[in-house]
């Protein structure tokens, strides 16, 4: 596995006696009645879940959900994950309605060997975004081995994800080891040509990472909105579209650097349009945005320029929509570079977050060679490779 210094979970020697603190991340959207609407990433820890109670050690499972912000928010209560979780596995659970404590330790001792203890939502405690030291500590107390299988929690220096491993033995999930044997090769040496698909709604949140792909990648297709400030940078007339006019000049240094790494930079060529940014307003394909128009989406004619550049790539990687894929009127954008992506018989990596409900969406995500399931983390990790929860996993 990549970063080999980190112990894996297939590495400790767990019995029935020992229990096990498992970070995952079950920050899953909900219903309105409070069920949850999509599983994928429950689902997504099963292997590390299953793999441990076959050791028959008692599994305490931490996560967070939503932004509750320090307090007790009763619609980003655990509960439902792991009532979710208990239907999965077919098998019972107990759910501490507190995150530590000496009920709670009090709780996990009560259960027999193989047993599965849910802690409440961790962000209900404020000493979980502020990374403190005590409150780490009394999380370690739950566990006598800690399991971080949280990828998309791994770039936040929270206590859960890098406070307890100062205090306990520690390790990596499957889940984790299999991000991190997709996404390695993608900042050393991936088979060539290497595409990288960018879109989202802002530059600021992807310059890091286009700085680090420049150096990497043969093309560079960007969309979505963040598209609109480099083409303004580029002096290109872009109407009432999104512009982060303070990144302007960054967009245009960003812009030169590829073209000094020899990166092909692919912008759109042409946009589906409106007057306004809603999902009644009337869209028009146009090659010019006029000066009361927005762009929302990028348009046929720059899915079949970007196509053949894309069909020539061996590694893909995507991160962000094309357009607001959300409104079906603005969605053709991402649905067309998910079916190129989808097609690409090279290694194809979907970066998390929206990309991921979309490749969802469109019903493609099985033709896709691994789709994340930390968007912040697996830009963060190509950007440095590395995240603050491995570096303290490895120093550990």
């Amino acid at each position: 596995m990549a970063n080999s210094a980190i112990r894996t979970v297939n590495e400790l020697e767990l019995t029935a006696e020992t229990r096990v603190l498992l970070r995952v991340d079950f920050n899953v959207p909900l219903n309105a009645d409070g069920g949850v609407s999509d599983d994928t990433r429950i689902r997504a820890a099963l292997p590390t879940i299953e793999a441990l109670r076959a050791s028959g050690a008692t599994l305490v499972l931490c996560s967070h959900l939503g932004r509750p912000k320090g307090k007790r928010v009763p619609q980003y209560s655990l509960l439902p994950a792991a009532s979710h979780l208990a239907t999965l596995l077919d098998a019972e659970i107990t759910f501490a309605h507190d995150t530590v404590g000496d009920e709670v330790v009090q709780l996990i001792q009560d259960q027999g060997s193989g047993a599965v203890v849910v802690l409440e939502n961790l962000r209900f405690n404020p000493g979980e975004e502020a990374g403190d030291e005590d409150f780490a500590r009394e999380l370690a107390r739950l566990g006598d081995v800690f399991v971080n299988d949280a990828f998309g929690a791994m770039h936040r220096k929270h206590a859960s994800v890098c406070g307890v491993p100062m205090h306990l033995p520690s390790a990596v999930g499957l889940l984790v080891q299999r991000e991190l044997e997709a996404l390695s090769p993608l900042t050393t040496t991936p088979p060539k040509p290497f595409g990288a698909i960018l879109g989202g709604a802002k530059v600021s949140d992807k310059i890091g990472v286009i700085e680090a792909l420049s150096h990497v990648v043969d093309h560079l297709f960007i969309g979505g909105a963040m598209a609109y400030t480099f083409l303004a940078s580029r002096d290109t007339a872009v109407g009432a579209s999104r512009v982060e006019k303070d990144l302007l000049e960054k967009a245009s240094d960003l812009l030169a650097k590829c073209a000094e790494n020899g990166v092909q930079v692919h912008l759109p060529v042409d946009h589906t349009c409106a007057d306004r940014f809603a999902s009644d307003a009337e869209a028009t394909t146009s090659s010019e945005i006029a000066d009361d128009q927005m762009g929302l989406d990028i348009g046929p004619a720059t899915i079949e320029a970007w196509s053949q550049h894309l069909k020539s790539c061996k590694t893909i990687f995507w991160n962000g929509p094309m357009g607001v894929f959300e409104w079906e009127a603005f969605s053709s954008g991402t649905r067309g570079i998910a079916e190129l992506v989808a097609a690409c018989s090279g290694t194809t990596i979907v970066g998390g977050g929206d990309s991921a409900a979309a490749v969802a969406k469109f019903g493609l995500a099985d033709q896709m060679s691994h789709i994340s399931t930390g968007g912040g983390a697996s830009l963060e990790f190509i950007e440095n490779g590395d995240l603050p929860a491995l570096d303290v996993l490895r120093r550990k």
